[in-house]
């Protein structure tokens, strides 16, 4: 009798364990949320965790949900019924200087220029009428790879 595929079955159970902490974070985006408390819901390490999630996504826990976070405020922004501010707190973030500087590097812009320029809140698609597992993609912000700030730029090669 053949026994049943070890690690194949361990590699299911993560993989639904970390849709359960993806599909929280996008539950539960407003409230406070850090990845020590995602992991002890499913039971594993913070660091297991993020090894697994960013295997699975390409992004770590607190990446995917900080982009989660910045999605839902260029909505609340494109609106513009509330200030910077109220938007920040309402998206579940505690920071507004963590706020404005994630928003500026998914979107290009700080959170205030976005805001009140009408030609940023006019480029953004129209996702009435969409599903929103669509919607959802359509206006995923892009984060761009960041460089090593640290490192300077190589010289050109003159031989």
């Amino acid at each position: 009798m053949s026994t049943p595929d070890r690690p194949s079955d361990d590699r299911l159970r993560d993989l639904a364990l970390l849709r359960r902490v993806r599909d929280r974070m996008d539950r539960d985006y407003t409230q406070p949320l850090d990845v020590a408390a995602l992991a002890a819901g499913v039971h594993m390490s913070a660091g297991h965790l993020s090894r697994l999630f960013k295997a699975a996504y390409g992004e770590s826990p607190y990446s995917y949900l900080m982009t989660r976070r910045i999605e839902r405020a260029m909505m609340l922004l494109r609106r513009g019924d509330l200030s910077v501010t109220e938007v920040c707190f309402a998206v579940g973030c505690s920071s507004l200087g963590t706020f404005s500087t994630r928003f500026t590097e998914l979107v290009g812009v700080p959170p205030s220029v976005y805001r009140q320029d009408p030609m940023l809140a006019q480029q953004a698609v129209d996702t009435s009428g969409l599903p929103g597992c669509i919607a959802k993609q359509v206006t995923r912000p892009v984060r761009e790879p960041v460089r090593n700030r640290e490192a300077p730029p190589a010289a050109p090669d003159l031989a």
